[in-house]
């Protein structure tokens, strides 16, 4: 009993560290800024502009603002664009090159936070533009096909017309990232909960044993099996608790986190994947094809992080 006892407080005492101290503020500004460049028209002025280019792509307009919402804000984001695709009749092809892209580029509230650690932010955004366009033209030129009988449907952006205070955008921005990270705490304790009784069991070193050739042969260290496995199954902000903690430890350095971020660093797990198809019937309908080619995306992504790191 004493043993589970202290598991669940050391679960404790490092997910709300990070939640207050590294999440919490992180987010407070990355989504007031965000909210600003959304309520001024920035946004929709530069998704509309690059619609042209996302066709090419198989993207609508509104993939740039599920793109910039993923990078920016949180892996959560884009869910509410996702949404309004399936409401507004947006062909199911371009719903599963949107899934496929978001499902592989990198999430704000994992990138930001990771930052002060050592991750290299202009490769992961460069790889993030890379393999999320890559995914979506697998997809929706290859894996979703079968939805080409569908019309072409694009709604563009609409600028708001409501005018507000500075303020008071920045204020309410501020609020909802506050929201985002206090609402990971519950999701990030029990992540690492299960990460510590993994390790207290033995299981992590079993894993251990068995891929640490492949580790050994993509140049990473067998510490680093824990978080890649914490990732797929529980979601990339466990993944980043488990990181951090490691690194504080000395177990993983700042090369090895660059080296894996190409394949970890996305939505593209168990958790990710139920909260994106839970946006709308026709983009749970869409999933497979998206996970198909969102996997085709990460390994491209991941390749390149191992050329450059």
């Amino acid at each position: 009993m004493d043993s589970i006892v202290s598991v669940i407080m050391q679960a404790g005492r490092t997910g709300i560290e990070l939640a207050l101290y590294v999440l919490l503020p992180i987010m407070v500004v990355m989504l007031a800024l965000m909210k600003l460049l959304e309520a001024r028209g920035v946004l929709a002025w530069v998704a509309n502009a690059l619609a042209p280019v996302l066709r090419i792509f198989g993207l609508p307009g509104l993939g740039i603002f599920a793109m910039v919402k993923l990078l920016l804000v949180s892996f959560s984001a884009p869910v509410a664009t996702l949404a309004l695709m399936d409401r507004n009749g947006t062909s199911s092809r371009h719903i599963a090159a949107t899934l496929a892209m978001v499902l592989t580029m990198s999430q704000a509230n994992v990138v930001f936070p990771m930052l002060s650690v050592g991750l290299n932010l202009p490769v992961i955004m460069a790889t993030s533009v890379i393999g999320g366009l890559f995914a979506a033209s697998v997809t929706y030129y290859l894996l979703a096909r079968a939805s080409a009988s569908e019309p072409a449907v694009e709604v563009p952006v609409i600028v708001p017309g409501e005018r507000r205070g500075t303020i008071e955008i920045l204020a309410e921005g501020g609020q909802e990232g506050m929201k985002i990270a206090l609402a990971s705490l519950p999701i990030l304790i029990l992540a690492l909960c299960f990460v510590y009784t993994l390790q207290a069991s033995g299981a992590i070193t079993l894993i251990s044993a068995v891929l640490a050739p492949l580790l050994a042969l993509l140049g990473l260290p067998e510490a680093a099996v824990l978080p890649i496995v914490t990732k797929f199954i529980a979601g990339g902000t466990a993944f980043m608790g488990v990181v951090l903690d490691l690194m504080n430890q000395g177990l993983i350095s700042a090369a090895d986190l660059n080296r894996m971020a190409g394949f970890v660093t996305n939505p593209l797990d168990l958790a990710g994947v139920a909260i994106m198809t839970a946006a709308g019937k026709r983009v749970g309908r869409v999933a497979r094809a998206a996970v198909w080619g969102a996997l085709a995306g990460m390994l491209l992504r991941g390749m390149l992080h191992l050329l450059i790191f």
